[in-house]
């Protein structure tokens, strides 16, 4: 029986290449996606391409409603998931605290910490053995910006960020006698279109040289990391957090 794999925010940037890379591995894989439609599609493509099942559902991680709906497709269509990457999310507008609006602030959370653990709640439903499940994989896509708190431009970011290296570590020892691993990875400065719709183009050059390695990392990278912790080489880990940032 095949593997099934649920990637929020799958159809760009390090979402894009954790749903490629799931189906390298023999996942079948399900991605949710906002807004673009095509791009979605062509990340299906890709997945079908690699002999895999494939599937797209329009999501918004913030709509607690739509995301039953994402796991209830993934059931009809797929089966049951055995794998959850909880790669949706925002980075927000750029500006300072003293700047910022509660209606900035609630946005970001609504997707980055609401709707990671709705995604989480419907996963544990469906792998908990407590609920007759087999057992599975959750991996958060936090940030290093939870530790490096990006002053002056995205605090509201690194906080929600904060929040899910958090709710990792409590989910993870809540579910780990149920066959549950959950584990999380930090991305640095990856090359994703993140930036630039933020706001905030020239942000890559000007951290660049901040970066141990001198360099930016690639969605692929992170994605690597994200399917060992999904692995069996990695069946003694869980509530763990992994950076993937250049030595920043």
């Amino acid at each position: 029986m095949s593997k099934i794999a649920i990637v929020t925010g799958g159809s760009r940037g390090i979402g894009k290449a954790a749903a490629l890379a799931a189906a390298a591995t023999g996942y079948d894989v399900a991605i949710s996606y906002r807004q673009d439609r095509a791009a979605a599609d062509e990340v299906v493509r890709q997945i079908r391409a690699h002999g895999r099942r494939g599937l797209a559902v329009a999501a918004d991680s913030a709509d607690e409603g739509a995301v039953v709906g994402l796991f209830a497709e993934v059931d009809r269509q797929l089966g049951p998931v055995d794998a959850l990457v909880n790669n949706a999310g925002i980075v927000g507008r750029s500006c300072r605290v003293d700047e910022i609006t509660a209606d900035d602030v609630n946005r970001v959370l609504a997707i980055n910490v609401t709707g990671c653990f709705t995604a989480a709640r419907e996963a544990v439903k469906r792998m908990s053995t407590r609920h007759g499940g087999r057992g599975g994989g959750i991996v958060n896509i936090s940030s290093a910006a939870s530790r490096l708190g990006s002053p002056g431009e995205f605090v509201h970011y690194a906080a929600s960020k904060g929040a899910v290296d958090t709710f990792t570590i409590g989910l993870a020892r809540e579910v780990a006698s149920e066959g549950i691993r959950v584990n999380a990875v930090r991305p640095g400065m990856i090359d994703t279109e993140i930036h630039a719709s933020s706001g905030a183009p020239e942000r890559v050059a000007r951290i660049i040289p901040t970066v141990p390695m001198k360099r930016i990392g690639t969605p692929e990278e992170v994605a690597q990391t994200v399917l060992w912790l999904l692995s069996e080489s990695a069946s003694y880990v869980t509530g763990a957090i992994v950076d993937v940032s250049g030595g920043r």
